[in-house]
């Protein structure tokens, strides 16, 4: 337990509150001993909240390592883990190696306007985001206690990148040549998957019974033993795989070839088109057909419904029809 004490100092007026701090002896001057005892009575609470609150003290690298461990425990990826360990150490650059009491809001705040000279905002918000969950731990575990708290910076929202039926078109006209690309498109645009989780693809994945295929995402280890697939991806498939070589059993034999789909974008059109755009283009499409975000969310594996919304689906045409039923014809 630390003590506090009040006394007076010969020839000064009013009286004084003492308390040993990180070591070092501190003092602080009251007009009257009324408000000198009120003081002490704070200062003794606060030097020993953890006995008052049950919190427990712990130094940085306890801490790292503690929670560290505890994500392996959880399955969480080595990306992930990379992704936590990288805005720790951008703490500890920016501020130090803080104990669970050297913690505090001062603190944070200190950390999110130091890194936001650094970096852009999406990059801030997903260190906050990093932080947050190891705050969150930490008073799960007893060492820090409740009152921290962390909030991400608004960003400004960019329009979501979506192909309308035209550019489907010609994107899928341009991939004749090449059959492994325009399965891998058709997949993309029919399913929403990434296309880490389309390379990975099994032959033995697709049920042509019931037109699905079995997936399992390598990013969120999450999978689905039943994706449901349209019949018309299904003939697509059945007449792809017919020119496989017999005993194949992925359904791509080579990589995914980047200057092959610059090249084919390029004579589509689209010089500017990623991949994932065609995962985003299948949730727009799902969103613009009236299909509810709890329905987009899982086939998309999203964790929060928000990053459906806004990032992945673009409600340009619907905001144009909706617009479009006004009666502003009644109102001239």
């Amino acid at each position: 337990m630390k003590k506090t004490w009040i006394y007076k100092r010969k020839g000064i007026k009013g009286w004084w509150v003492g308390w040993y701090e990180s070591g070092c002896r501190k003092a602080k001057a009251l007009p009257n001993k009324k408000l000198a005892d009120h003081f002490c009575q704070l200062k003794y609470s606060q030097l020993n909240s953890d006995v008052f609150t049950g919190m427990i003290a712990a130094d940085w690298q306890q801490m790292i390592d503690e929670y560290r461990e505890a994500k392996k425990v959880q399955g969480v990826t080595e990306g992930t883990l990379y992704e936590i360990a990288l805005s720790l150490r951008n703490f500890e650059r920016l501020i130090g190696k803080c104990n669970s009491k050297q913690i505090t809001q001062h603190v944070m705040d200190k950390f999110i306007l130091e890194r936001g000279t650094e970096v852009k905002r999406p990059t801030l918000n997903k260190d906050i985001r990093n932080l947050k969950t190891f705050i969150n731990w930490c008073k799960g575990k007893r060492y820090l206690n409740g009152n921290l708290k962390l909030k991400e910076l608004k960003e400004e929202e960019k329009p979501v990148r979506s192909l309308n039926d035209v550019e489907i078109k010609e994107l899928l006209k341009a991939m004749k040549p090449y059959p492994s690309m325009k399965i891998r498109v058709l997949l993309a645009l029919a399913t929403g998957l990434r296309r880490g989780d389309i390379d990975s693809l099994k032959i033995s994945d697709i049920d042509f019974e019931t037109n699905s295929i079995t997936t399992s995402s390598r990013k969120t280890k999450k999978s689905m033993a039943s994706r449901p697939v349209s019949s018309e991806i299904i003939s697509e498939l059945s007449n792809y795989i017919c020119g496989l070589d017999v005993g194949q059993e992925k359904l791509f034999h080579a990589k995914f070839n980047h200057r092959k789909w610059r090249k084919v974008c390029k004579e589509a059109g689209l010089a500017d088109l990623k991949f994932h755009d065609l995962r985003k283009t299948f949730c727009s499409l799902l969103a613009q057909n009236g299909v509810s975000t709890a329905v987009t969310q899982r086939l998309l594996e999203h964790s929060s419904p928000n990053l459906t919304n806004k990032v992945y689906t673009n409600v340009d045409p619907v905001l144009r029809e909706a617009v479009e039923q006004l009666p502003v014809g009644k109102w001239l």
